[in-house]
């Protein structure tokens, strides 16, 4: 690949990475700066990245472990305030959308990983199950889990499942 396929890999990319994460973390504030940070790794690891069988999905992968690092730390700020009693943080959005987001962001890893994937990014089970590094059935397995969840939270209609 030439190298203005770095320009053409990223800006194919970008909206759907932030699209990903923003569904992913509930901030868009924090998606935009995760997928910044992936596509930077990409940019830096270029010459590596385009030899490679799935570029695309190596991206999602490297912005999902940027999430979860940054969960990982974010809840480890959070036990150091909740013991100096620290109080909670006030989201301004529409219950709707924060109620989503919740009901999105309280899923298993796993199953929010695949929510995403497969829903929101548009990715086949096949294509999914690579990014994951896991078997199809697995995906399947985890997104039945997920739906399961959220129809019992309330989240899924039946006719979206049905259509």
């Amino acid at each position: 690949m030439a190298p203005t396929d770095l320009v053409e890999f990223c800006e194919a990319e970008w909206s759907r990475l932030v699209g990903a994460l923003s569904l992913y973390t509930g901030d868009p504030d924090l998606a935009q700066e995760l997928a910044q940070e992936a596509v930077a790794r990409a940019c830096r690891h270029w010459t590596r990245v385009r030899e490679m069988d799935a570029p695309v999905a190596w991206l999602h992968r490297v912005a999902r472990n940027l999430a979860h690092s940054h969960f990982r730390r974010a809840r480890a700020k959070a036990r150091v305030e909740r013991q100096r009693g620290a109080d909670r943080l006030r989201v301004d959005e529409e219950a709707d959308v924060v109620a989503i987001r919740a009901a999105v962001a309280a899923l298993p890893t796993r199953e929010r990983d695949v929510l995403v994937l497969r829903f929101y990014v548009d990715r086949s089970v096949r294509e999914t199950a690579r990014i994951l590094g896991c078997p199809e059935g697995t995906v399947k397995t985890l997104t039945h889990r997920a739906v399961g969840r959220l129809r019992t939270a309330g989240f899924v209609d039946e006719e979206i499942l049905d259509g």
